[in-house]
């Protein structure tokens, strides 16, 4: 249960245009879609999704770190790791699993399935969008339990795109076509709350000491 006496006396600690700024973004941000990574070498890669996450609003990333071990490179990610909620798996099976108790089908992208074209994907189902390695893409445990594959159309000689391209290409389509749609795509009020005050404590410098002392003082 969120402390709502608190998070207004952290807002008055920060300026209004900066509350106003967190709750302009927030009305942008689903959970509607979610985007997970397996295995990405190229930590910069990784970092890129996550830029492309919160540029185009999706809230929470998934990252699984099985062969490789933590590739995000907070530098690439130039902050968007305060925005967006990474969640970390050391294996595939745990991810599906995890997101499939969400209630998301899982979807994966690659460019040698013709189930889906891009544009003619359906928007109206929550969807775990999967994305693979630079060079062999998707694991075979993950095509083997996808619902469906994703396909961006492409009409030159070469068959793939970088990972963070691909992402950027498909959330931003996506993403733009739910908030055209009349989807239910927003958060929640209770995640609204939560986001506000995360977002809020990331904003405030010495926040441990400011959050002590006001416990201090307004014991629960």
């Amino acid at each position: 249960m969120i402390d709502l006496d608190y998070l207004h006396f952290l807002e008055n600690i920060i300026t209004t245009e900066r509350k106003e700024k967190f709750l302009k973004v927030l009305a942008n941000r689903t959970n509607h879609f979610t985007v997970a990574v397996e295995d990405v070498f190229q930590m910069h890669n990784t970092s890129a999704v996550m830029r492309s996450c919160e540029v185009f609003g999706i809230q929470e990333l998934h990252v699984i770190e099985q062969r490789f071990g933590k590739r995000i490179d907070k530098e690439i990610a130039l902050g968007a790791q305060k925005w967006v909620d990474v969640n970390r798996y050391d294996s595939a099976t745990n991810c599906i699993q995890t997101l499939r108790n969400k209630g998301y089908q899982i979807i994966a992208t690659t460019p040698h399935e013709n189930d889906c074209l891009l544009e003619d994907f359906d928007i109206s189902k929550p969807a775990a969008l999967f994305f693979g390695t630079e060079k062999e893409g998707l694991s075979e445990e993950i095509m083997q339990q996808a619902d469906g594959f994703l396909k961006i159309p492409m009409v030159g000689f070469t068959e793939s795109l970088n990972i963070s391209v691909s992402a950027a290409i498909i959330i931003q389509n996506l993403t733009t076509r739910l908030r055209q749609s009349n989807q239910n795509w927003g958060l929640s009020a209770e995640e609204l709350v939560e986001k506000r005050l995360l977002w809020t404590k990331n904003s405030i410098k010495d926040i441990k000491r400011i959050e002590a002392r006001y416990y201090e003082d307004n014991p629960r």
